[in-house]
């Protein structure tokens, strides 16, 4: 097996809620080498989902990517993983009748500890960037569709987020972002 999952430990749970998972690497004198994502281990696990689009993201220090999601029928589900640099990495249950709904799950990710997040369908998903620059790259499962665009203001005072930062570097589109309570959100929860 290429990865080990850290969180959630609960079978029922994983790759329905955010799964964070430490990858295994081999290294010697010369550096050191990591499969990011192996089809046959996530099939081992029951990860269902298909990928259809690579992304990466380059970023300065405190510059806050988030936090976003595409409305169905073009929902994405995400893999994130830090290659360089070191983010916290935010996702927020945007699931309408969810036990979690509105709640937040911060992680660590850097591209020393190898740790991949992935991000289900009907989470809001943002990061900010803790070194001086960041590398990251995700997998979606769905592509990208402008005009489904959707998310939620990154000081959205109901969610209280702790970001570590007052005033963040953020895109023009993500400055206009509202509360979750006002965000075009079209996400059922189902058990």
């Amino acid at each position: 097996m290429n990865f080990e999952i850290i969180e959630p430990k609960e079978k029922e749970k994983q790759f329905v809620e955010p799964t964070l998972m430490k990858v295994r690497t081999f290294g010697d004198s010369r550096g050191f080498f990591y499969e990011i994502f192996k089809r046959s281990d996530m099939d081992a696990f029951g990860f269902k989902d298909k990928f259809v689009q690579d992304n990466i993201a380059y970023s300065k220090k405190n510059v806050l990517r988030g936090l976003h999601y595409q409305l169905d029928p073009h929902a994405q589900g995400k893999y994130v993983i830090c290659l360089k640099g070191e983010v916290d990495d935010v996702v927020v249950d945007v699931r309408k009748g969810s036990p979690n709904f509105a709640k937040h799950q911060k992680f660590a990710l850097s591209g020393d500890d190898v740790h991949v997040l992935y991000v289900p369908v009907g989470f809001a998903h943002g990061y900010i960037v803790k070194s001086d620059d960041a590398f990251v790259m995700y997998k979606t499962t769905g592509e990208y569709a402008p005009n489904s665009e959707s998310g939620i203001i990154w000081n959205d005072k109901d969610l209280n987020i702790d970001w570590g930062i007052k005033e963040p570097i953020l895109a023009d589109k993500d400055k206009e972002l509202k509360p979750l309570h006002e965000a075009e959100n079209n996400f059922e929860y189902t058990a």
